[in-house]
């Protein structure tokens, strides 16, 4: 029986490819395989000297026993400022009482939790430290797929280990373990393991590209990793906030089929549209005036279709800000202003 589970690294388990070139700079044509198995090394080898002194080891302690006790868990993680941030996964940090995390010279230091965010699994830290080896993050809106990428991290307890591989796909989507939908997610061959979780996923110019998150059980050579251009937006609101501000209705909704009439009828951007379940008493959708069965095709401009639209619009819209909130009440399409207030 095929099992397809994704697994995170949970706490509770104990560029592009640069052309091959000769002296002159001119592309090696022809060349050997040895020559071509040589450039890639090259670029591994580079990618590995630089970032790897900011890859860390976390160690999990859900009770108060001390750093020098087995852990309850481990993961990696990766410095990304020289004043002792680092970014992991937020399944890694979840319950933990203590983090310790230890750097490639053998260093330990007790960490602080500057943030989490369940709905993209990412999570900051903070060592009290300074001057240390950080990784720069970079923009994977810039990925291709064939790119060669490069894991780095602490599976199963082996410390700084190295895999390559290329991208395979882009514009995948995972759901959290909150339920939300993470979207444009990278698919890479870079083989990971328990414990990779919360590494970096690093291009040929050691630049992080992607935060590795989850593999899927029984499968061979399918890893996914949060993209740098989704954690560099929740870093700055954990370092803001401490948290990621969403907005919040005050609904429950499904999704349901439109009849074909009333799509045709007032044009609407889509065939699907969420159905009210519930309203909270007191809540921005009630006081908007949304009430149970009313159908939602639209909210600040954009259709809605699905549940991951409408957390897909209150991640980007502003919150306190009004936005029209369309829908069907039977057969009538009704505006109303509603304004999401914080999560």
């Amino acid at each position: 029986m095929n099992d397809t589970r994704l697994i995170y690294g949970q706490p509770r388990d104990t560029g592009s490819f640069p052309d091959a070139a000769g002296p002159s700079g001119e592309a090696l044509r022809g060349g050997s395989d040895a020559d071509l198995l040589d450039a890639y090394s090259r670029t591994v080898i580079s990618v590995v000297d630089a970032v790897s002194p900011a890859v860390v080891s976390i160690a999990v302690s859900a009770t108060p026993r001390g750093a020098d006790a087995p852990p309850d868990g481990t993961g990696s993680g990766f410095l990304f400022a020289p004043d002792g941030y680092l970014l992991t996964n937020s399944h890694v940090v979840q319950g933990a009482h203590a983090l310790y995390v230890r750097f490639m010279d053998g260093s330990v230091f007790e960490a602080e939790l500057t943030g989490v965010d369940t709905a993209t699994d990412l999570a900051v830290l903070h060592v009290p430290a300074s001057g240390l080896p950080y990784a720069e993050i970079g923009d994977s809106r810039a990925l291709r797929a064939g790119q060669l990428i490069v894991a780095i991290g602490n599976p199963l307890g082996f410390d700084s280990t190295v895999s390559a591989g290329v991208v395979s796909a882009l514009g995948r989507a995972l759901r959290s373990q909150d339920g939300r939908l993470i979207e444009n997610i990278i698919q890479h061959t870079a083989p990971l393991n328990p414990g990779n979780s919360g590494g970096p996923l690093v291009n040929s110019r050691a630049q992080v590209m992607g935060i590795n998150t989850a593999i899927i059980m029984s499968a061979q050579g399918i890893g996914f990793a949060v993209p740098s251009s989704t954690a560099s937006y929740v870093v700055s609101q954990l370092l803001a906030h401490g948290k990621v501000k969403r907005g919040y209705l005050g609904i429950s909704g499904a999704a349901r089929p439109l009849d074909r009439r009333l799509v045709l009828h007032y044009k609407l951007e889509t065939a699907r549209a969420v159905e009210v379940v519930t309203v909270d008493p007191g809540g921005p959708a009630s006081r908007a005036g949304v009430v149970r069965g009313d159908i939602i095709v639209g909210m600040g401009g954009r259709g809605i279709e699905s549940v991951d639209d409408m957390h897909r619009f209150l991640t980007e819209w502003p919150v306190q800000a009004p936005a029209d909130l369309a829908l069907l009440r039977g057969k009538d399409l009704v505006h109303l202003t509603i304004i999401p207030s914080e999560r």
